[in-house]
């Protein structure tokens, strides 16, 4: 008996909470017909728009010091060269100018030594020009390091100017691809 009377509660209560489709509002309305002359398709040249946006963001203008990406290292070293103070201060002002920026520091190292060593180098390297951001005022909340060791080589090659190149700390603005 129960159980009869529990499937009546369900189905009253399934057929209270049913409704019915609603009605058409433009049932029994006529509409006149369109013709060709009086429609044009709309078109939108997007490419115009995306050059302009590309000219006036700093961060891709080639004439901007913001559209340089790379902080280099020596052979198995994370300090960061002075060379590259003018550059993170850039980047650190337009951080602190735009709080809702977030900055990806990407270690990277050149193929020599184990895989293990050198994910822990580009970690480091990562870590050294987070270190260098945040000393100039830039909040945690807006920096991530992560380390691609020699997973995302620069310059394919066996030669010292491959390896130097691949030796990089690189700066991605989220929502970028990386360059």
């Amino acid at each position: 008996m129960k159980k009869v009377a529990l499937s009546v509660l369900m189905t009253a209560l399934l057929a209270a909470c049913s409704s019915a489709p609603p009605a058409d509002p433009n049932a029994g309305k006529t509409t006149a017909p369109v013709t060709g002359s009086e429609t044009k398709p709309a078109t939108v040249d997007l490419t115009q728009g995306s050059e302009l946006n590309k000219a006036n963001n700093p961060l891709t203008d080639p004439n901007n010091i913001l559209s340089q990406r790379r902080v280099y290292f020596d052979f198995d070293s994370f300090v960061v060269k002075p060379d590259f103070q003018p550059l993170l201060s850039a980047h650190a002002k337009y951080l602190l100018a735009n709080k809702d920026a977030k900055l990806i520091i990407q270690g990277n190292t050149d193929d020599r030594g184990t895989a293990e060593y050198n994910l822990a180098l580009g970690q480091k390297r990562a870590e050294a020009t987070k270190k260098v951001l945040l000393s100039l005022g830039v909040p945690e909340s807006q920096l991530e390091s992560v380390s691609f060791g020699e997973e995302k080589p620069l310059e394919p090659g066996q030669t010292e100017e491959a390896w130097s190149r691949n030796r990089n700390s690189n700066l991605v603005y989220k929502g970028e691809s990386a360059q």
